[in-house]
């Protein structure tokens, strides 16, 4: 492999307008949907402020190495991630190609979400909102069963939006209101990227400034709700117990990973338009632990707002077996309040003609309703729209937190889609790169008209559960020891990195030279494997299980059909394939 990797003197790369772009680019790349839905529903699920413990550790040893990594290979060969890997060595373009496709199988379903973000974002310009009471029957006389059944925000989510069927098996037709979301948003992304780095630069000033004023009005506005309290010192209030489920490591470590966008190729693709003489480790500092603290922030303003939720509806329970007692026991009006209701349900219980236990009374539990987790777009579309609607002037609250949404979405986006483009665009393809953008979004389109059947949401959440996993750890694990073990960090890497941004100067500067140096040789490979052994082991001895929406309004938790069982095991092996195929091909095609 030679003593140095040879340097890029093709010349004539586009280019960053200033370093702020840049970062500006990388942080609304690596601050997503995940920040704000995935990250709370971890911390609310293994104790609040214990996740914090695992969480912290992995970003250390795993998530701010492997960044600084993949930006400084990027910066120095201004390649995307096929390239980049090809001069390293021939043998190893299969790590690129696994990143293009990962990041391309994510772009499908990661598209849909936005799609979503657009039609909420189109009916929250009414008022009242329509997910704020359940609609009448054809007759008008009673409202829907189902909408009763399940919940204002549920119907509106399942039956009104996607119109889900009852299962895979039922594919159903198109959803045309989806569709016209999803070619908007397939459209958005090419006309902003159209020009590459020169136009989606520019938007990012956009995409990853408004997420922040969007997030501090909201915790403003959040903390002036009653309850909201509760929600905030729930989400910080550690339950140490939960460190001894290795689950909670797992879910920290790939957390960590998929919120940095690393083995996606985005971030390579993202420095590969950076001067080459640039402090990357200052960089991959900054973006690594702004995209953390943005998961604590975020986290901090929707348990503000879960705490508000849990409340009204702790109130409402108590308001409900208020009622039935004072009725029951014939006391007068504000006889049971809510600071005196522990101390009057004693009270009556005392007496002779106690009969709470035939009363159907509820159970109010604030803490069992701030327990109610729930994940991904459940989080977004039913929990947090459950809360808009109780808040006075909701139409306007909704329509600043799906704008939020969406533009998190996009600045994701336009990394992942450059994790694809890029790549491509310096195979050499004689294909102007609008055209070859528009290509990407007009097949990605296609191919995402699965999402917008009934059955969409059962496909969206398969590809969000596995096809940014596994191959992602693998990929990851290659570039690290390809750079460590391989190309070798003392000397060659070491060399590239001071001729980049110079050797340290200070004390501290000496500390982080040891820590990534340590971190890159065996600690984060370490950490690697044993998360895809643990990954592999939970994959493959859990039961491959989705939940599915009844008629009735419930869900019920069914078995993948037999395709949505080959789907996962594709989309697990697809990318990783590709490494020990190029690999293989390059061996036979040298002995011909």
């Amino acid at each position: 492999m030679g003593r140095h990797v040879e340097p890029d003197v093709e010349g004539g790369r586009p280019a960053w307008d200033n370093q702020v772009q840049f970062l500006l680019a990388c942080i609304a790349y690596a601050v997503g949907l995940g920040n704000i839905w995935r990250f709370p529903y971890l911390a609310q699920t293994y104790g609040g402020g214990a996740f914090l413990i695992p969480y912290i550790l992995m970003l250390i040893f795993e998530g701010i190495p492997l960044f600084l990594l993949e930006l400084a290979v990027g910066q120095r060969l201004r390649q995307g991630a096929i390239g980049t890997w090809v001069k390293f060595h021939p043998y190893l373009g299969g790590i690129g190609i696994g990143s293009m496709v990962v990041s391309f199988m994510v772009g499908l379903y990661y598209n849909t979400i936005i799609a979503w973000c657009f039609w909420y974002i189109c009916n929250s310009f009414t008022d009242p909102l329509p997910y704020a009471k359940c609609p009448l029957t054809d007759n008008n006389t009673a409202y829907v069963a189902e909408c009763e059944n399940s919940g204002v925000t549920d119907y509106f989510w399942y039956r009104s939006t996607l119109n889900v069927s009852a299962d895979m098996d039922h594919t159903g037709g198109l959803v045309w209101w989806v569709v016209i979301c999803l070619i908007l948003a397939w459209g958005l992304i090419w006309v902003t990227m159209i020009k590459g780095i020169e136009s989606s630069g520019k938007a990012m000033y956009v995409t990853a400034t408004f997420p922040y004023l969007v997030l501090f009005i909201f915790l403003v506005r959040g903390l002036t709700l009653k309850g909201s309290g509760e929600g905030v010192k729930f989400l910080f209030t550690p339950d140490i117990q939960v460190l001894s489920n290795p689950q909670v490591w797992l879910d920290a470590a790939t957390q960590i990973f998929f919120s940095l966008g690393l083995g996606f190729g985005g971030v390579i693709a993202f420095s590969s338009y950076n001067p080459k003489k640039q402090d990357c480790q200052r960089d991959a500092l900054i973006i690594a632990l702004t995209n953390s603290l943005t998961s604590i922030f975020a986290s901090i303003v929707i348990f503000a707002i879960l705490g508000y939720r849990a409340t009204v509806q702790f109130e409402r329970c108590l308001d409900g077996n208020i009622a039935i007692m004072s009725d029951a026991y014939d006391v007068p009006d504000g006889y049971i309040t809510y600071d005196n209701y522990d101390i009057r349900v004693a009270t009556l219980n005392g007496t002779q003609n106690w009969a709470g236990n035939s009363l159907g009374l509820a159970t109010c539990d604030l803490q069992a309703y701030l327990s109610e987790a729930s994940q991904g777009t459940g989080l977004a579309f039913i929990v947090f729209t459950e809360a808009i609607i109780n808040m006075p002037g909701s139409p306007v609250w909704s329509v600043l937190f799906f704008m939020m949404l969406l533009s998190l979405g996009l600045g994701s986006m336009f990394g992942t889609v450059e994790g694809v483009v890029t790549p491509l665009f310096d195979l050499g393809l004689k294909v102007p790169k609008p055209v070859l953008t528009g290509c990407v979004c007009l097949i990605s389109c296609a191919i995402g008209l699965i999402f917008c059947t009934r059955a969409g949401n059962y496909w969206v959440d398969i590809f969000n559960n596995y096809a940014g996993s596994i191959p992602l750890l693998v990929i990851a694990f290659f570039e690290i020891t390809v750079v460590s073990w391989g190309y070798g960090l003392k000397n060659r890497f070491d060399e590239d990195l001071e001729w980049m941004f110079d050797k340290p100067q200070s004390i501290i500067g000496w500390i982080l030279y040891y820590y990534f140096r340590l971190c890159w040789f065996i600690i984060s490979p370490v950490i690697l494997l044993v998360v895809f052994g643990a990954y592999l082991y939970t994959t493959a001895t859990g039961q491959l299980q989705y939940s599915a929406w009844v008629g009735d309004g419930s869900q019920q938790m069914l078995d993948y059909p037999w395709f949505g069982t080959m789907v996962i095991i594709l989309l697990i092996v697809l990318p990783c394939v590709g490494i020990p195929t190029v690999w293989f091909y390059r061996i036979v095609k040298s002995y011909c």
